[in-house]
């Protein structure tokens, strides 16, 4: 075993996190479950969710019987919802197949699942000996060697993962895995802990103090701003949602009807089958995402008449019971915002 390999080792026995929610089992599905919500999400946030997905879908065989809408359900708010979509796909598949793949080049296969969570995956449920590098892993190695540039490069990148697999140890490969994870989002962090790092000593960037410089940051470009306008249609305490098409963003959720602004009484008619005779704005409501930001305009209408046509992909449901749907971050902002404005009404 490498200096390296050893000194993280150690460390991770006497100071690695150990009290997690998924650590502890052999489960794959509870620990494919966890590398795949923390996939670009932080383990606060995702722990309640963790926990709250598991006592619905305790086994892999539940999750697979669901529908998609009880996944996304208990999704909402956790973001990047491709990952759960995926992740009832993969379900599904894995029980197709009678068994959860055995090996990392297996796991990869399945909907939704990379390189490194596929080894992941196969390190903690099976001990096979494969390499891993998430974002906190590329920021530890890339200090550890030196390795300048942006980790997204193709060139630094393969560079990571060459060192990703000439690190690897021949025994204790799941501690070893956990203690590059938590030393990464512990210790090795944007403004990192080099006194308490148990690889100090050989690390280049602290020798050459350039902690701060290496890795590079993503190359920063203008987002582009995106301009929508959503109908917030209501009739008798109903409101009505639309599911939106996947792939595509929050692909799967119900969210507020999308309208061309200058044309939102044509298109209720002919594409909502509904009748408003009145617009209100609300104020504007911002959401960015990696490449883009969203810019949302309310529109509140009261419908008039409307037709029962049991179109798919449309629902009229109670605005109480909205924020129990799988929406998307956005519109549980703007039905807050509705039941503050609807309670204001009533007091008056």
């Amino acid at each position: 075993m490498s200096k390296f390999a050893s000194a993280l080792v150690r460390w991770q026995k006497r100071h690695g996190r150990r009290d997690l929610p998924w650590q502890g089992t052999r489960d794959p599905y509870r620990i494919w479950l966890s590398e795949v919500m923390l996939q670009q999400t932080q383990v606060s946030a995702v722990i309640p969710y963790y926990e709250r997905f598991l006592r619905r879908f305790p086994t892999l065989e539940a999750l697979a019987a669901a529908t998609e809408d009880e996944v996304l359900q208990l999704w909402s708010g956790l973001g990047y919802y491709a990952r759960g979509r995926n992740l009832h796909a993969a379900a599904k598949a894995v029980v197709a197949a009678g068994s959860f793949p055995k090996n990392s080049d297996q796991i990869e296969a399945l909907p939704g699942i990379g390189k490194s969570t596929a080894a992941a995956i196969a390190a903690f449920a099976f001990g096979e000996r494969a390499a891993i590098l998430d974002g906190n892993v590329k920021r530890v190695l890339a200090r550890f060697f030196g390795i300048a540039g942006w980790p997204g490069e193709k060139a630094v990148e393969s560079a990571l993962w060459e060192r990703a697999n000439q690190l690897l140890p021949k025994k204790e490969i799941e501690t070893y895995t956990q203690a590059l994870m938590d030393l990464g989002a512990t210790l090795c962090v944007r403004t990192p802990k080099c006194d308490l790092c148990p690889v100090n000593r050989g690390c280049m960037a602290r020798k050459e103090g350039k902690t701060a410089q290496i890795p590079a940051p993503r190359p920063r470009k203008a987002l582009p701003q995106k301009a929508v306008t959503w109908l917030l249609l209501l009739d008798r305490g109903q409101i009505l949602l639309e599911k939106r098409p996947a792939p595509g963003i929050w692909g799967g959720l119900w969210s507020f009807p999308e309208a061309p602004a200058k044309d939102v009484e044509s298109h209720c008619r002919r594409v909502l089958a509904c009748e408003v005779n009145s617009k209100e704005a609300l104020d504007t409501v911002e959401h960015g995402f990696t490449h883009f930001r969203l810019r949302i305009q309310p529109l509140l209408c009261q419908v008039t008449r409307r037709r029962n046509l049991g179109q798919p992909g449309l629902l009229w449901i109670d605005v109480d019971d909205v924020r129990a749907a799988a929406i998307p971050t956005p519109v549980r902002t703007i039905v807050n915002r509705l039941s503050g404005i609807r309670a204001a009404s009533t007091r008056e």
